[in-house]
């Protein structure tokens, strides 16, 4: 596993950061999509904080992540293929 040392600018926050050679690309487009985000919130309410703004940019993250991890869920499959194993089961125990 390479390291790559990068640095992100974070509206006014320069982030240094050592990440796998292979993720660099995520990590620029996390970068920028994070910033496009803060902008938008910049522009939505002016008069909050920096640290407001970042808050409503986490949380809109964290939101993201559940549906993503809720979209990609196997466990509605998982219950669908117990039942049909215990299904097989009873079938062949008659």
């Amino acid at each position: 596993m390479a390291l790559q040392r990068i640095t992100l600018q974070l509206d006014a926050h320069r982030v240094p950061l050592n990440v796998e050679r292979d993720k660099e690309p995520l990590y620029r487009e996390a970068g920028i999509r994070l910033n496009e985000r803060y902008q938008y919130y910049r522009k939505r309410y002016p008069q909050a904080s920096a640290e407001y703004l970042w808050v409503l940019v986490a949380l809109e993250t964290g939101v993201l992540l559940q549906s993503d991890a809720r979209k990609n869920s196997i466990q509605p499959i998982e219950k669908i293929i117990q039942q049909l194993n215990q299904q097989i089961q009873q079938q062949l125990c008659q």
